[in-house]
């Protein structure tokens, strides 16, 4: 086809990774199924104007986190890849290489990359991390994250009160954590981060903006040609200082990379 409208034109079932655009459906005529990543929450008026062209649409990251539907968790499957697309960038963005290497010369230190957040996305950019070579640590403020990063090898790191105890839905999701959590978290990791060659932020919420994790002044105290890749831009970041589909210099040589749609 020439172009992907007039791959749709017509078409009774239209299938993709994200929501297309309604201009892109309309050819496909009333009544058609569009079947998609939907991203509803904070899109009302793209999903009006899908709306509007007469199809059904399917979110398919609505679909119920049960056992028979495993095989249709879409989220799972884009976090995995999203995981490790992270750890790529961040490589491709650093200066030096991820294991420790010893020549004659001298021994060169290995990468050490701090993984926020450890969903899907977070444990596969720590398995890739380790298999690259770096020394990884994490943090994630659900109890039940802390044995799955440990058996990935990684250090945990984070703020075990009674809130850390209760911080997960029935569905396995991080709950949105109190300021005074958050204030505690950030006083831990603030000296952690500036030790840090990589941070991989993915913190997300479901329906609700990223929550920010990484201030101003603690990408100011990293080392200059430092990476931070923020996967949570498009939701607001984790990041402050994040850009949605850029890569920012900060001034002390901090690059802080937001692409979108990894």
């Amino acid at each position: 086809m020439a172009d992907n409208a007039a791959a749709v034109a017509g078409a009774d079932i239209v299938l993709g990774v994200r929501r297309p655009a309604a201009e892109l459906v309309a050819g496909a005529g009333r009544g058609a199924l569009v079947i998609s990543i939907a991203d509803p929450f904070g899109h009302e008026a793209e999903l009006a104007e899908l709306a509007a062209t007469g199809v059904s649409a399917f979110a398919m990251e609505l679909m119920p986190r049960i056992t028979r539907a495993q095989v249709m968790d879409v989220l799972s499957s884009q976090a995995n890849l999203a995981g490790y697309r992270a750890v790529i960038d961040a490589s491709a963005e650093f200066g030096r290489a991820f294991p420790m290497m010893m020549t004659a010369a001298g021994t060169v230190p290995a990468a050490r990359v701090f993984v926020m957040g450890a969903g899907v996305a977070g444990l596969q950019a720590i398995a890739t991390a380790r298999r690259l070579g770096a020394v990884v640590s994490a943090t994630d403020v659900r109890p039940a994250a802390k044995e799955q990063v440990e058996s990935l090898g990684a250090k945990f790191i984070a703020v075990e009160d009674e809130e850390f105890k209760q911080a997960e839905t029935a569905g396995g999701y991080a709950k949105s954590m109190s300021a005074e959590y958050q204030a505690k978290q950030a006083a831990l990791t603030a000296s952690h981060i500036a030790k840090q060659d990589i941070v991989i932020t993915t913190a997300l919420i479901p329906g609700r903006p990223a929550p920010k994790l990484v201030s101003a002044e603690m990408v100011a105290a990293m080392k200059a040609g430092s990476v931070i890749i923020d996967l949570a831009v498009e939701r607001g970041g984790n990041v402050e200082g994040s850009v949605p589909g850029e890569v920012v210099t900060t001034a002390n040589g901090v690059k802080i990379v937001g692409h979108l749609n990894v």
